[in-house]
This record gives C-alpha cells, sequence and structure tokens, in this order.
C-alpha cells in the first residue's frame, strides 16, 4: 500500500498551470524563476569546477570553503556569528534543509505551528515526520498575526514552529515587533523556529529582514535555511544552507546523510566564489527587481487591477475582488491560462482550510516585454469573466 499522505496530495499547483502554460503557449507569471540566466562570473566559476575540480564525493556536511562562505556572507549582511564547523551544512535545496529539520526534530504526535498561505511543500513533510499541524490563518492585505492568533495555536505540545519570511506567497518581510512577538512565544513554549529565508538577499525598499535567530533567547532554537538559487536566480541549481546550534547542527546533520547526503561539489565551489565576489549583485540585484515590480504593478493599475503591495520576493498579489472579478482566483487563473494564454497562481492554493479566494499570485522577475503582454492578457482574462 501507498503512503496515505502522499497518494492524498494533489498535483502542486506549479506543475498544473506550468504544464498549462506549455501547452497553451503562454506567458507563464506563475512558476517562480526568472527569465535571465544568473550571473554570469557564478556560472563560469561552475564549468571551471567541473572541468578542473573535484567531482567526487564531498563532505557530508559541505566542502569548507562554501561553509566558511556562508558563515562570512551571513556576518556581513545580517551581524551573525556563525560557526562554520559546527553550524552550518550545505543541502541540495531549501526543501531538502527544510525535510531534514522535520525528519529530524519531530516525533510522533508532536505539534507543529504553520502560517498559512504557506509553502505547499510543508504540510505534506510535517505529517510525514509524524507532526501534528497547528494552523494560523494570515489574511489580505497585510497577512499579519497577533498576540492573539499565537495563543490559539500554540500549547504545551507545541515543538515546532515554521516560519516563511519574506513569505511567499504573500510577497511581505515580517516586521521587527512580529518577529519579536514570536520569539516571545518559541522561548515560552520552549519551541524550535526553522525559518525559511530564501528570499532573504529578495528585500525591497525600506523593508528589511531580519532573522529571528537574531533574536533574544533565538541562538539555540533556530534552524535558518538559506538558498543559492534565490540569492543568486539560479533556481536550478537547488544548493541550500543550514544553520543551527551545535546542538541542532548534529541531529539535523544525522537526517541530511540518509537523505542526499551532500551536493555536487562544482556547485558547492561555485556558490562559495560566488558568495564572496557578489557585493554589486547584492546591491544591483533587488533594485532591478524593484523596477520589474513596479512596471508590472503599473501596467496592471494601468488596466484597472487592484495591486497589493510587494516588499519581497519575486511575486506580487493582485486583489481580484477590488479588480472587479467576480469569480474566485482558481476558475480565473484556469481562465486566464486557458483563454487569454497567461498563467499566474491562485494563492487559494496555499492554504489548507478556510482559503482566501481572491487574490492571485504574479511572478515579475520576466523581461520587461513579458510583463507588459502579461499585464495585457490578464485584462482580457478578465474581460472574459464579466
Amino acid at each position: 500500500m501507498a503512503n496515505a499522505i502522499y497518494t492524498a496530495l494533489p498535483t502542486t499547483i506549479f506543475t498544473v498551470m506550468s504544464g498549462l502554460a506549455r501547452e497553451r503557449e503562454a506567458i507563464n507569471l506563475g512558476q517562480g524563476f526568472p527569465d535571465e540566466p544568473g550571473p554570469l562570473a557564478i556560472r563560469q566559476a561552475a564549468a571551471e569546477a567541473v572541468l578542473n575540480g573535484n567531482n567526487q564525493y564531498p563532505p557530508m556536511p559541505g566542502i569548507s570553503e562554501l561553509r566558511e562562505a556562508v558563515a562570512h556572507h551571513y556576518a556581513r549582511h545580517q551581524g551573525l556569528d556563525l560557526d562554520w564547523k559546527s553550524e552550518i551544512t550545505v543541502t541540495s535545496g531549501a526543501t531538502e534543509a527544510l525535510a531534514c529539520a522535520f525528519l529530524a526534530l519531530i516525533e510522533p504526535g508532536d505539534e507543529v505551528v504553520l502560517f498559512q498561505p504557506l509553502y505547499d511543500a510543508y504540510l505534506p513533510m510535517v505529517r510525514r515526520a509524524g507532526g501534528v499541524a497547528r494552523l494560523a490563518t494570515l489574511t489580505p492585505p497585510h497577512w499579519r498575526f497577533d498576540r492573539g492568533m499565537l495563543e490559539k495555536v500554540f500549547s504545551d505540545r507545541t515543538r515546532l514552529v515554521v516560519l516563511n519570511n519574506p513569505l511567499n506567497p504573500t510577497a511581505t518581510a515580517f516586521s521587527e515587533a512580529d518577529l519579536a512577538l514570536l520569539a516571545e512565544f518559541c522561548v515560552r513554549h520552549d519551541a524550535i523556529a526553522v525559518c525559511d529565508e530564501v528570499w532573504e538577499q529578495v528585500v525591497f525598499g525600506n523593508a528589511v529582514h531580519r532573522p529571528l535567530i537574531a533574536f533574544p533567547g533565538m541562538r539555540e532554537r533556530c534552524v535558518k535555511i538559506g538558498s543559492a538559487g534565490k540569492m543568486f536566480a539560479l533556481t536550478g541549481w537547488k544548493v541550500g544552507f543550514l544553520c543551527a546550534a551545535p546542538a541542532l547542527t548534529e541531529v539535523i546533520a544525522k537526517a541530511h546523510q540518509f537523505l542526499t547526503f551532500t551536493t555536487p561539489p562544482n556547485l558547492q565551489s561555485a556558490v562559495a566564489w560566488g558568495l564572496g565576489n557578489s557585493e554589486d549583485w547584492f546591491r544591483t540585484m533587488p533594485a532591478d527587481l524593484a523596477a520589474s515590480r513596479d512596471r508590472l504593478a503599473e501596467g496592471l493599475r494601468r488596466e484597472g487591477f487592484s495591486v497589493l503591495p510587494s516588499q519581497a520576493t519575486y511575486f506580487l498579489n493582485v486583489d481580484l475582488t477590488a479588480s472587479e472579478v467576480t469569480i474566485g482566483d482558481m476558475d480565473f487563473c484556469l481562465r486566464a491560462v486557458r483563454e487569454a494564454g497567461v498563467a499566474a497562481i491562485p494563492v487559494s492554493a496555499f492554504y489548507e482550510e478556510d482559503p482566501v479566494t481572491t487574490v492571485i499570485r504574479l511572478c515579475f522577475s520576466k523581461r520587461d516585454a513579458t510583463l507588459d503582454e502579461g499585464a495585457r492578457r490578464l485584462a482580457r482574462a478578465r474581460d472574459l469573466c464579466r
């Protein structure tokens, strides 16, 4: 018999919408990948490493050059003091890092606090590890939690909290006050926070990313997860970083050794080079993406759409009700890709229960012409719904 958790899962919304986009030769503003290939110098470093470097098994925790580079990067950009030898593990993407953390830290029956809308991998992995999900529901336009909400989902059985910050799909970054409140609850309930921070470098304007691990009481109870794929717009590389205090790292690494064990050494080497030589990239990349965000937002507003604020990630959201769309987000997205030739993601797909059905997510890490035509096609889709 197959495992019931995975048997019951639907096909992920990204597979559905990207498949329809390919089938209909539609513009894909759904799945979050850039049009551009990523920094040339880092790609050249990977090519050089595969031709002239080591192609045998690297060390299970990751090559020392990359682990050191990760520690130095977080010291420079976030003021963190991480010991690369005992507190950093390289994983095959952030999703593997999440799986390692869940498998290593959850005992059957442990309660796990999650915030919806949530990245769709979280729930099946938590449940496969034996966790019991306690869901806090965030709603537009601000997508924030408060003390009353946390009091409802935390209990004496809370073992883990999963925080995605900046948050996909809402394109928001949690404030200092929000994070301090969550840290307070973690300390009070002796809970570990697994922090999916893959969008930490993709933050715009006055928004600031603060890692939860830096808050009082969190240094020994936080697992911080990052992604080279998101940092460098190389989403297919699947190189992740798992950072935690030695006691947590030790047990999580034991899960990692029996999942992927390791990650291609040439990609590790190239990411290590990139982290040490990309200060210009980390300055210009968010500004370039912000310009793309603004271009898509302005195009959508000209077409009569109501656009929600986007502080971070590759995404912005459209409020369908305020845009005079009377059907739900899933129906609108299916009509848009099938009849207007543009793919988007219904935000309701990121909820387990009581979904918000009036918001769609769009990816703006695309070329200008793609964004302009995407806005026009979305307007056509809206007109078809009237």
